[in-house]
C-alpha cells in the first residue's frame, strides 16, 4: 500500500487548491458587484418612474322617492249561509163543480186579428243557418267513408306543397240524413281548401237528428281538417 504521493500528484493538488481559492475570491467580488448594480437599478427606477395619479371612480346615485302605500282594504266577512227553503206545501182548494173552461170560438177570436200566412218565396230553414230544437244531434253515419272523401277532395298540389288547414262548415241535414245545403262558417284562408271542404261535406251521409222520437232537420257545424302527412 502506497503511503507517499508522487511529485506529480502533489503538484496537481497544489494547483487545484490554488484554483479553488481563486474561484472563491472572485465569487465574493461578483456578489458584491451584483448587490451594487441591483441597488443602483432600483434607485434609478424609483427616481425616474412617472408619478402615479388616482383615477376618478366616482358615480352618480339616483334619488329614491318614497311612495305612499295605498290604505289597506278590509275584506268583509263572507255572507251568512242562506237558509234552505222550506218544502212547499200544497194547499187544499175547494173548487166549485160548475167551473168549466170557456169554449174558444171565432166570434171571440176573429180571423182579422190573426197573423197573415207566410208569403210565397219566404226564406226556408234550409236557406239560412237557424236554430232548430232537437234532443239528439245528427252524427256521421260512416266516419271511415267520410275520412276517405276528405282525402280524395284534398288538392294534390297543396298536399305536395305541405299546405293544410281546418275549415268549419255549416251543413243543413234533412230528416233523411242527407246534406241539402253547405256554407263556409270559418275559412282556413285558402280558397281551394274551403271549396274542397264544402264539396266533401256535401257527400256525407248522416243519421238524422231527433227531437224526442221524431226526425227533425237541423244545421250543424262540421270541422274539416286537411292534414299534411309527414314524409318518411
Amino acid at each position: 500500500m502506497r503511503t507517499h504521493r508522487t511529485d506529480e500528484e502533489q503538484e496537481a493538488s497544489s494547483v487545484y487548491r490554488t484554483a479553488n481559492d481563486r474561484f472563491r475570491a472572485s465569487f465574493n467580488r461578483w456578489v458584491s458587484g451584483g448587490i451594487i448594480v441591483a441597488t443602483a437599478f432600483h434607485f434609478a427606477l424609483i427616481e425616474f418612474f412617472p408619478p402615479l395619479t388616482a383615477a376618478d371612480l366616482s358615480f352618480g346615485v339616483t334619488e329614491i322617492y318614497a311612495v305612499d302605500l295605498p290604505p289597506e282594504i278590509e275584506v268583509p266577512p263572507p255572507p251568512e249561509a242562506i237558509a234552505r227553503p222550506a218544502v212547499p206545501v200544497v194547499a187544499h182548494t175547494m173548487l166549485e163543480e160548475d167551473v168549466t173552461i170557456a169554449p174558444t170560438t171565432f166570434e171571440q177570436n176573429p180571423v182579422e186579428t190573426l197573423p197573415p200566412p207566410p208569403a210565397p218565396g219566404t226564406r226556408r230553414v234550409a236557406d239560412q243557418p237557424t236554430f232548430a230544437p232537437y234532443t239528439v244531434p245528427p252524427r256521421i253515419k260512416d266516419r271511415g267513408r267520410a275520412a276517405l272523401i276528405v282525402r280524395e277532395k284534398y288538392p294534390r298540389t297543396l298536399q305536395d306543397a305541405g299546405i293544410g288547414g281546418t275549415v268549419v262548415i255549416r251543413a243543413f241535414v234533412d230528416v233523411q240524413g242527407e246534406v241539402r245545403n253547405c256554407r263556409i262558417h270559418t275559412s282556413c284562408g285558402i280558397p281551394r281548401l274551403d271549396r274542397a271542404a264544402v264539396e266533401a261535406v256535401g257527400e256525407f251521409t248522416f243519421v238524422p237528428a231527433l227531437n224526442y222520437d221524431k226526425n227533425v232537420p237541423v244545421w250543424v257545424s262540421i270541422p274539416i281538417t286537411f292534414e299534411v302527412k309527414p314524409t318518411s
